[in-house]
């Protein structure tokens, strides 16, 4: 039953979103077309900001329910300026199309199956909310594709029921849809059986038959391959696929490290592309949290170095305090000092009683700051702390009536006064830039007064 006017869905169950549309495709020939079946209120082409250009979709809202039904019913798939385009229910929350409720993944399709045909094989199932075969750029199917039911029951019994069977002479897999993450959270806890093995570092003179006569070894090698440049050469590495898991897994263990012309093989299970980048995800993060956790204690940061100042002298100021692991002055592109760097102590012991000993200590000519290095996300949020804090204090003070710091007349400026020692440099401030002060610390966020100041 459709829903009363009034109802929070009676919006969402009059509009259709309109999908796979002719570049050229306007809201004056969307409206000729769909104007036919009932009234329509509103025709929205959605297009890019910038180039105004169409995105190839649209919504229309009509002013019945009951006429964007018969709209989905007799029009779906028809051609528009050339293209059949693709309408659905529009969905108000995407909720339920990222919860993956009643959507399923169908693959090994045949090339010559389109959206209509796709429609017409699940229909049988139940209401379809989507429907969509996958297309390379040129508009060729990829073989696969996504229907989403308006029920987890209508999808299994369409898994069931679809699963295995033939589709013009070609044997179809159906399953649930599960997101990128689920599927390689699901492929990395799967047992590590492969049959395809990965195999560098054996040079550019292997060829294809050489590198079956490498592999032959290790049981039966459906398809050796040499991945070769343009001009036709071995890149140095290839791909071998065996005819059993546990041949591919003795050829890993045999050619891993065996020498070929003077160097050492590498094998290893051939990965996806997506598995590959998840894996080096991983253990990027792995070494980020062991790097972090060997340096947190013993690592300091120095700054207002002397231009004079190189490792070895920064090493052998700090040496007095404990064992120096390294002793790092930062360079710029041209080889000069920034005038800050890192000293690394063995022990946590050793860092504090350094930054003790050495903060504010005169070396050369300037008084070091020396304090424990800290990561950029931390530094940042502590600055940010610091902001708010001070700020706060300021519109206390604003709100009690009490004058903002100290403010003293020269010549028709002003000059602000530090509310605290370390705090704002002294600031020359016109009558304007009082006036100004006064709108931001009402108004703006914090990063805002000390841009204005120029703190």
């Amino acid at each position: 039953m459709n829903p009363a006017p009034g109802d929070p869905n009676y919006a969402t169950a009059s509009t259709l979103y309109v999908d796979d549309l002719a570049a050229d495709v306007t809201e004056a020939i969307l409206f000729e077309k769909f104007s036919t079946v009932g009234n329509v209120l509103d025709i929205r082409v959605c297009r890019d900001v910038v180039t105004r250009r169409s995105l190839g979709y649209a919504y229309v809202h009509f002013q019945q329910p009951a006429a964007a039904e018969r709209a989905l019913d007799t029009m779906n798939f028809d051609p528009i300026k050339g293209r059949r385009c693709r309408i659905m229910w529009s969905q108000g929350d995407p909720s339920l199309r990222k919860s993956g409720v009643g959507n399923i993944f169908i693959k090994n399709l045949d090339k010559s199956i389109d959206n209509k045909a796709l429609y017409d094989t699940f229909s049988a199932f139940g209401n379809i909310l989507s429907c969509k075969i996958a297309q390379a750029e040129d508009g060729i199917s990829k073989g696969y594709g996504f229907v989403h039911f308006d029920t987890e029951e209508a999808a299994e019994e369409a898994i069931g029921k679809v699963n295995g069977m033939l589709l013009n002479d070609k044997k179809v897999f159906a399953s649930k849809w599960m997101s990128r993450r689920e599927r390689l959270e699901k492929l990395g806890n799967l047992p590590k059986k492969f049959s395809n093995v990965y195999v560098k570092n054996f040079g550019e003179d292997m060829d294809d038959e050489r590198f079956k006569e490498l592999a032959d070894k290790f049981g039966k090698v459906l398809s050796p391959k040499v991945v070769v440049d343009d001009t036709g050469r071995s890149k140095g590495f290839g791909f071998v696929s065996y005819e059993s898991p546990e041949e591919a897994q003795q050829a890993v263990d045999e050619l891993c490290g065996k020498e070929w012309n003077g160097q050492k093989l590498y094998a290893a299970r051939a990965q996806k592309k997506a598995e590959r980048q998840m894996d080096l995800k991983s253990q990027f993060e792995k070494k980020k949290i062991e790097r972090i956790n060997r340096y947190q204690g013993v690592n300091l940061y120095v700054k207002n170095l002397d231009d004079t100042i190189d490792d070895a002298r920064l090493r052998e100021e700090f040496s007095a305090y404990g064992t120096i692991t390294s002793a790092k002055v930062m360079m710029d592109n041209r080889g000069n000092s920034k005038r800050f760097g890192f000293v690394c102590f063995s022990s946590p012991e050793e860092a504090t009683k350094a930054v003790t000993e050495m903060n504010g200590r005169t070396l050369v000519s300037k008084p070091l700051y020396v304090a424990l290095a800290q990561r950029k996300e931390e530094r940042k949020a502590q600055l940010a702390a610091q902001d708010m804090q001070r700020i706060a204090g300021l519109r206390m003070q604003q709100a009690a009536g009490q004058p903002v710091g100290h403010v003293f007349p020269e010549a028709g400026a002003f000059y602000m006064q530090p509310l605290a020692q370390g705090g704002m440099k002294p600031t020359k401030l016109t009558l304007n830039h009082l006036h100004g002060l006064e709108c931001l610390i009402l108004h703006c966020p914090f990063w805002a007064i000390g841009d204005f100041l120029g703190i």
